[in-house]
């Protein structure tokens, strides 16, 4: 069962890899067994992920060496996932698409959790793209039905048809991150030069657990008071049908440079709050969005400090 699943995921050109099992107590077929942190989730093969493959000769070698392998599949080829651990991401993704989720194909996970496949946008990995909601795409994987977890079996509650959902704009704008100015990063020219589409180029480094800058942020008092500025006359110009929406990206975006200590929670709060309230927003649905956003964007700082490290 297992590898005929394998095989038909590689005729639909989705590289498969065999991933350990979990054991009767609860640990993993690993050598670590019961001590092992991810038990039936991480990869039999030595190299890993790079060896993913779509020759049905090499799946047949591996599940005949190893017949109770779950089933990995490397994301970012011929499809990307949105991974769920929690309602809190299961709402959080619905209310930030609007209160819908698109028709696609969706995985029960072994833990309770989704798996949601969308068309291949492009991106690396971004673990806590929203509490309780990660995106596996370049350079990832998941596991897939009918692996077994810890806690149960994955199943397709929907399974692919002819074609992946697009990734909504939202949610592709979630993933890329906030702009980064170029002047704010290395060099010297106007702040004016922003974050709202104004700059030339978006600093995030691609499968990185966390979106993170390729460079040090040079002016960091300037670059929060500069994107504080873009996000609010964002809100306050945005079109009916798209102010909430609008209001929690930036909410999410200034949140992460709260949490990088760019910015006070204080001044983005009344800022937000003013052009919300600007825009047309009601107060008590400002205030929930706005706490929602920064909570949420807190929990994922930026990395002002990344290109002063040395690996």
């Amino acid at each position: 069962m297992l590898l005929t699943a394998a095989l038909a995921y590689a005729r639909h050109g989705i590289p498969v890899l065999p991933v350990h099992t979990p054991d009767p107590r609860g640990g993993c077929s690993c050598d670590r067994g019961i001590r092992c942190d991810h038990p039936g989730k991480h990869p039999r093969l030595r190299h890993g992920l790079t060896e993913a493959t779509t020759d049905p000769r090499l799946i047949e070698v591996w599940w005949s060496r190893w017949p109770e392998a779950n089933v990995g599949l490397r994301t970012g080829v011929a499809m990307d996932v949105a991974d769920i651990d929690s309602a809190e991401g299961w709402h959080g993704l619905t209310h930030l698409l609007g209160g819908e989720l698109p028709p696609g194909p969706r995985v029960r996970t072994g833990s309770g959790g989704w798996h949601l496949w969308f068309h291949t946008m492009g991106f690396g990995n971004r673990v806590g793209l929203l509490p309780g909601l990660d995106w596996r795409g370049v350079g990832g994987y998941v596991v897939a039905p009918p692996s077994r977890h810890v806690r149960g079996d994955y199943r397709w509650v929907r399974r692919p048809g002819d074609g992946l959902p697009a990734g909504p704009a939202v949610l592709r704008e979630l993933i890329e991150g906030p702009v980064v100015p170029r002047d704010l990063i290395a060099g010297s020219a106007s702040p004016r030069d922003l974050i709202a589409g104004r700059a030339g180029t978006r600093g995030l480094v691609e499968g990185s657990a966390l979106p993170s800058f390729r460079r040090a942020i040079a002016h960091p008092d300037r670059y929060g008071r500069a994107a504080l500025d873009a996000e609010s006359d964002r809100v306050a110009s945005a079109p009916v049908g798209t102010r909430n929406d609008t209001l929690n990206r930036a909410a999410f975006a200034l949140g992460r440079l709260v949490g990088a200590g760019l910015l006070d929670p204080g001044d983005v709060v009344r800022e937000l709050d003013a052009a919300a309230r600007r825009a047309g927003l009601g107060r008590a649905e400002v205030r929930r969005t706005i706490r929602s956003g920064l909570t949420a964007g807190r929990r994922s700082p930026i990395d002002p400090e990344a290109g002063r490290r040395v690996a």
